[in-house]
């Protein structure tokens, strides 16, 4: 193999896919490569399941294509993992959860379709929170995946999609697909120092993925560059007869995401900290002032943002998980309440909750929600993206109550109340060298110009480049 193999598994998967096309390299030698490193790396636990047979017959058929002068997409022949909840005829899809252990799926969700029929190569599904409940990533039932940057103490590596941000963290897949609810894309890129993009709600079908939540649950990639997160959504998105969310989404919409368009310094409206869900540690603080300060010097004003009064952040984190716990125990209510089912008994109160939730105050919220996502789209009249905190501390190890990162979701919920497109940004780290992030938000629809202003702002919040210690993990 080329040069480009000592760094390959940390390439973005734009220079992958060039590369491939060049016939520098094939398909099937950088789908082999994420192989072997997943196969070296079990103690990581990133992946429910790893389908090996499946990816390098689809490395082949990529540079079969390739060969003969076809190419399928802008990542044809590129690897990507995808979450456990996203089906795959014949393969598995627990959601996490020893409650359905085994079970095989037979359908293959739509977004998994658009991925085989753009040429990319699916290494495997990767693990989660049990039944997507949880921010924190932990899953004592089926394990937990490990956060790659502490060795030594196993810290949260964010949920749910916490295989997912794993993965591409510890050069396991150059990108990956996960789902967000309640902040589940962004959780485990903010904590991994990775790229994570929740959509506006109808961009991306959901069409065959195993549910959580029918009003709140997107689909968002995790990635290294706001460039990668941008095209591989495009690559997704689009109206589909089987998701009626995609059904209603403007097309214009999903048209710009097509048209970059750079970002000249200026003003950054930042969500005022007296409106913050959620107050901020020491490390918290520190690289939130840091982020502020790059911005400054880099010709960017960040100027202070206020919600119209009815408009709050901490209401809005709090309205999510009522209307998320309130959906989930229409799913998983009879498992949840069967003593007999194997279930985290974290995760089991957590669903059993909703299933105590009045109808009324269910339907006042979805009331308040369409309220909320209209004054935000007011009030943000003009302004491309709101930049806010997206972690209030950085991965803590992991507690059996699961109550460490609680301020993890409060800054990240109110998003997906909003319907809302929503990116996480690494901004450097704490003392301890763990990762941590911000977010901007820009009202639904609003995903095209938020991606540009993420795209400038993202070299100046984080200037210099680290990766994971990879060596205690025999990588």
């Amino acid at each position: 193999m080329p040069a480009l193999d000592t760094a390959l598994h940390f390439q973005d998967a734009q220079a992958l896919a060039g590369a491939i096309r060049r016939r520098e390299l094939s398909s099937r030698q950088v789908t082999t490569h994420f192989l072997d490193r997943i196969e070296r790396a079990p103690a990581l636990a990133a992946y429910s399941e790893v389908t090996a047979e499946r990816a390098l017959a689809q490395a082949d058929a990529a540079d079969r294509l390739l060969a003969a002068g076809i190419v399928l997409g802008p990542l044809h022949g590129v690897p990507v993992a995808v979450k456990d909840s996203v089906q795959w005829d014949g393969v598995s899809a627990s959601l996490g959860s020893l409650a359905l252990q085994g079970r095989i799926s037979g359908e293959t969700a739509v977004p998994l379709h658009k991925l085989a029929a753009q040429g990319m190569v699916v290494l495997g599904k990767t693990r989660m929170t049990e039944f997507a409940f949880g921010l924190s990533g932990q899953n004592p039932t089926q394990g937990t995946a490990r956060n790659p940057w502490d060795a030594q103490t196993a810290r949260a590596p964010g949920g749910s999609s916490s295989g997912a941000g794993v993965a591409v963290a510890a050069g396991l897949a150059p990108l990956a697909l996960g789902g967000d609810t309640g902040g589940s894309v962004r959780a485990p890129a903010a904590l991994n120092g990775l790229v994570g993009y929740k959509p506006s709600t109808g961009v991306i079908s959901r069409a065959g993925c195993l549910p959580l939540s029918d009003t709140l649950d997107v689909l968002g990639p995790i990635t290294r560059t706001v460039a990668d997160a941008r095209l591989l959504t495009r690559l997704l998105a689009g109206p589909d007869i089987g998701d009626a969310a995609t059904l209603e989404f403007p097309a214009s919409a999903i048209a710009a995401l097509r048209q970059p368009a750079a970002r000249a310094p200026g003003p950054v409206a930042v969500l005022a900290p007296d409106a913050w869900p959620a107050s901020l540690a020491d490390a918290g603080l520190r690289a939130w002032r840091e982020a502020e300060e790059n911005l400054a010097r880099a010709g960017y004003t960040p100027t202070p943002w206020h919600p119209p009064a009815a408009l709050s952040f901490a209401r809005m984190a709090d309205d999510n998980s009522l209307v998320l716990a309130y959906e989930a125990y229409r799913y998983y209510g009879a498992l949840a309440e069967d003593p007999a089912t194997p279930l985290w008994e974290v995760v089991r109160k957590r669903i059993a909750a909703g299933g105590r939730i009045a109808q009324a105050d269910y339907e006042a919220a979805l009331q308040r929600r369409a309220a909320d996502m209209a004054a935000f789209a007011q009030a943000m009249q003009g302004l491309d993206a709101l930049l806010m905190p997206a972690c209030d501390q950085a991965a803590q190890a992991l507690d059996a109550d699961d109550t460490r990162h609680a301020g993890l979701g409060k800054l990240l919920r109110p998003a997906n109340f909003l319907g809302a497109a929503a990116i996480s940004l690494p901004v450097g780290f704490d003392a301890e060298g763990m990762p941590m992030a911000v977010q901007l938000l820009a009202p639904a629809g609003g995903d095209a110009a938020m991606l540009d202003c993420a795209a400038a702002l993202e070299p100046v919040l984080a200037p210099k480049l680290r990766r994971p210690d990879l060596s205690a993990w025999g990588l």
